[in-house]
């Protein structure tokens, strides 16, 4: 325990350096432990919201884009495709199951998704209060939602077109919240889920209100009725469909197919979440590297600041080895300098990685709805802090082997 005392008061004693070799270590320590959390908590989420889908169909366009709309709901969706001709390709006796989704539509920034009872099952939603959807306007809320807004079985409300908060509203046809899910840690906990035709209710209501704005009034009355249901029906449109492969390989087939012959493409998600986080993986890597870099450098720190000061205190340890005291005691007296300041570093950079992750979570929370567990410990820190001990030490151990070099006699006189 002297040791230590005397070891903080040495540090103290060069506070400009030993600042200076701390923050080095911190900032080392932090860059790499931020990678290290949002790395592992995007694959995470990733992870657990891809399980369970072979394939998106959905409209042509950037599949990754495909894959982001629709799946991880953070990216604008590429277009509407037919459901009469998605269905002909989802009935394939290959294809175990197929979700239907329609998007477009939002409140208070989160969005809304028509869809089937299958997409709360795949994502294994339990309700928390109330019921499924059964007609059309029924609204189902995840966690989070229900959370944030304040929402209640019961409450109505009006939805509103596009995702940026400045979409026109649908006053006339407002949604009854009818079920509130637990929280499953998956994207079904930031939206608010509706019958497919809740989505094609208000977006027909609202192409008929800018048609009727400047159509003829008699021609509209002396439509045949029968005639208009079988259009719409035909017309029926959706964004995208989530399909299940009984067998993955065989569905690679499938794909091919829809791609070649059809008005649609497929996005494959293990393929093109594999492309962007190697992608990401490149700058990560360049990151940590540099990382390193400035931990090592923090270590070149540590041993120039104890090289100079063994140099300045030399006349003291030869006057503390003539009163008694031994090398190997003095040579840990200098280790534990190194010590300190790399654990004081790796404390200081754990906490900025926490603070990193902590401004980071609020605007993704901000902007995407998914939320960060800031105090999450990861097995790859305590590795962290094994590597920032033995560049502390070996930086601190080079100049206290000079410790078995003094001349007791011959400093002493020197001085």
């Amino acid at each position: 325990m002297n040791l230590l005392n005397i070891s903080w008061k040495n540090i103290k004693d060069k506070p400009l350096t030993s600042f200076l070799s701390i923050l080095l270590m911190a900032l080392g320590i932090a860059i790499i432990s931020l990678l290290l959390l949002v790395g592992k908590q995007l694959e995470e989420k990733f992870t657990r919201n891809v399980q369970g889908i072979d394939m998106v169909l959905g409209a042509k366009g950037s599949p990754l884009q495909l894959i982001l709309a629709s799946i991880y709901q953070i990216d604008a969706p590429t277009g509407n495709i037919s459901l009469a001709e998605a269905s002909q390709f989802t009935r394939n006796p290959m294809v175990q199951s197929a979700i239907p989704l329609s998007m477009g539509d939002s409140y208070q920034g989160y969005r809304i998704v028509g869809t089937n009872e299958k997409y709360i099952s795949h994502f294994q939603g339990e309700f928390e209060q109330g019921r499924i959807f059964e007609k059309s306007l029924d609204m189902v809320l995840g966690a989070k939602v229900a959370k944030n807004l304040g929402l209640k079985v019961g409450d109505t409300f009006a939805s509103q077109h596009g995702y940026d908060g400045e979409g026109h509203h649908h006053d006339n046809n407002k949604f009854k919240v009818v079920g509130i899910l637990k929280t499953t840690n998956s994207v079904l906990d930031q939206l608010l889920i509706t019958p497919l035709e809740s989505v094609w209710a208000l977006h027909e209501h609202h192409e008929e209100e800018e048609a009727g704005k400047g159509a003829n009034a008699l021609k509209l009355l002396t439509e045949d009725e029968h005639h208009e249901d079988e259009h719409h029906e035909e017309e029926k449109e959706i964004t995208a469909m989530l399909v299940k492969f009984r067998n993955p390989a065989m569905g690679m087939m499938i794909s091919r197919s829809i791609n070649q012959n059809s008005t649609m493409q497929t996005a494959t998600p293990a393929i093109e979440m594999n492309r962007l986080f190697a992608l990401m993986g490149l700058g990560i890597e360049t990151l940590q590297l540099i990382a390193l870099v400035i931990i090592v450098v923090s270590g070149i720190s540590v041993f120039v600041s104890l090289y100079n000061s063994l140099k300045e205190r030399k006349y003291e340890m030869a006057l503390m080895l003539s009163m008694g005291a031994s090398r190997t005691k003095l040579f840990f007296l200098l280790l534990s300098e190194g010590l300190i300041i790399s654990i004081i570093g790796y404390v200081v950079g754990v906490l900025l990685s926490r603070l990193g992750v902590w401004v980071m979570a609020q605007n993704v929370e901000q902007n995407f709805h998914y939320d960060f567990n800031v105090l999450s410990l990861l097995t790859e820190e305590f590795w962290l802090l094994l590597g920032a001990l033995i560049i502390g030490l070996l930086a601190a151990a080079i100049p206290s082997i000079g410790i078995y070099k003094i001349d007791i006699s011959r400093t002493l006189a020197d001085d």
